[in-house]
């Protein structure tokens, strides 16, 4: 430690211009300990198994395709979905949550870069104090005195770190990655909402397609169900057929109303979603022809850069490496530099006068020179840091890309199921028709058009739930490609 209080006041100046200059020369030479970033290597293919079939519906993406950027929910021209999307964004609590953590992490940003400034304080002080003791008179004899003594000073000081061996750099480039990760999160909670969003609204009108067919299937069923008392009325048919019919119109009606404890808790769901109480929301039924749209597949390496968790794992991993050099940088010795002046006086008066001013300036140098291992046990706890983020950010890349795959798999197992199911139903409507003339015909009984009728009811169900199944899964793999995110430079 050296401090400088007995300097000339006229070399000051000179002095002071000295030392800022050896200051400045030395942060300007330094260099940031600690190992300079780069990112985690991992061998990622250059296009997709699954992808190699040409799945219907889905194209590799064109260089500079924009397509799946912004919001791309539009892709479904549903203006219902767009309009809930933007009450998401506006009102969903977890997006809230992690907006305010993200402005948080910006704040300690600015903290860090607070550290390459030089802090300027100001203070003001009287006491006042007072004791006894003796004196000696002419007749020497010894008496007892009171003394009282005041204290008057204002005092200016200035300090500043030179960050020679980097660490401030160090601390400002682990927050700035760590405000990168936590805006990557952000979107990547965002991300997750608008995809839960998109299919539990496609969800729902799926099951709204089905619950129009179950009551068209219902009126049917009436009308079969009166057409056969007429029979047995007449005596053309049994009473058996009557309770087949019976049965098979009150199954129906019960499927129906399964479906509306259903609906509702969608329902629900989607009102959460948007930040609102299920009470205040409704979404009425109506009409939906959707389809699954042609959308472009970027390659994989581009997961690395639009896959907002992909981005936060490696951002945070940046971080750890930085604070490598945070803690390494605590075996080389801190200078400060320091300034303090202003006024010390015993009397009020005289405080702001030339005499009683006073100053000093010095630098001082401060390391630890024993410490019992505790420094490299942060250096080595910094450096396993390192190599745990290192391998998450991996871990998170092959992740992302067997989600990929996965749905690449499923929609193009699903595009081929379609086909098939279309031709089961087209089949199973002339199957029902033909059945329900050869009734009317009084070639067979009513059981065997109730048997007819319940496989034409399945296909037509399983065919809304496969068309509901593609759309999820093609909301999915938007989702696993990294949506319409785009990362911004944290500031």
């Amino acid at each position: 430690m050296m401090r400088a209080s007995s300097i000339p006041f006229d070399m000051v100046p000179r002095r002071a211009a000295v030392l800022s200059v050896l200051a400045l020369t030395l942060a300007l030479s330094a260099c940031a300990v600690g190992p300079d970033y780069q990112r985690p290597g991992i061998d990622v293919g250059t296009g997709y198994k699954e992808g190699q079939d040409k799945v219907p519906g889905w194209k590799p993406a064109q260089p500079g395709d924009t397509a799946q950027r912004g919001p791309w929910w539009t892709l479904y021209g549903d203006p219902v979905l767009n309009d809930l999307m933007g009450r998401l964004d506006a009102a969903n609590q977890s997006i809230a949550a992690a907006e305010a953590n993200y402005r948080q992490a910006q704040a300690l940003v600015q903290g860090a870069r607070a550290g390459f400034y030089p802090t300027v304080g100001v203070s003001a002080d009287a006491t006042r104090s007072g004791g006894k003791g003796t004196s000696s008179s002419n007749s020497s004899r010894l008496s007892s005195v009171s003394s009282v003594d005041n204290q008057y000073s204002l005092t200016g000081s200035v300090s500043w770190e030179a960050d020679v061996w980097g660490k401030l750099r160090r601390t400002l480039e682990a927050s700035r990655a760590s405000a990168q990760a936590s805006e990557a999160d952000l979107a990547a909670t965002r991300l997750s909402a608008q995809s839960t969003l998109a299919q539990t609204y496609f969800a729902l009108r799926v099951m709204d397609r089905q619950k129009k067919l179950l009551e068209e299937t219902i009126d049917a069923y009436q009308r079969s169900l009166q057409l056969t008392q007429n029979r047995y009325q007449v005596g053309v048919s049994g009473k058996s057929d009557v309770a087949v019919a019976t049965t098979q119109l009150e199954n129906t009606r019960a499927q129906s109303i399964d479906l509306d404890w259903q609906r509702s808790q969608l329902e629900h769901a989607i009102a959460v979603l948007t930040g609102q109480p299920p009470s205040q929301f409704s979404l009425p039924p109506e009409v939906f022809e959707q389809q699954v749209p042609e959308i472009p597949v970027d390659v994989p390496s581009a997961l690395l850069e639009r896959r907002p968790d992909v981005a936060s794992a490696e951002r945070n991993a940046a971080a750890a490496n930085a604070k490598i050099g945070v803690a390494v940088s605590a075996w080389y010795p801190d200078l400060t530099l320091s300034a303090d002046g202003g006024f010390r006086s015993s009397l009020l008066g005289d405080l702001l006068t030339v005499p009683a001013r006073f100053w000093s300036i010095g630098p001082s140098l401060a390391l630890t020179v024993f410490d019992g291992g505790a420094r490299q046990s942060q250096v080595d706890q910094a450096r396993a840091a390192y190599d745990a983020q290192a391998a998450t950010y991996r871990q998170t890349v092959l992740t992302a890309l067997k989600e990929v795959e996965d749905y690449l798999a499923q929609l193009r197992s699903m595009q081929a199921e379609q086909v098939v199911q279309n031709r089961a139903l087209a089949s199973a409507r002339e199957s029902l028709q033909l059945m329900l003339n050869q009734y009317k015909a009084g070639t067979v009984d009513y059981l065997s058009v109730a048997t007819v009728q319940a496989t034409a009811l399945s296909t037509e169900r399983s065919t809304l739930s496969l068309t509901g199944s593609r759309l999820t899964a093609s909301v999915q793999l938007i989702a696993a490609m990294g949506g319409g995110w785009e990362g911004l430079t944290a500031r």
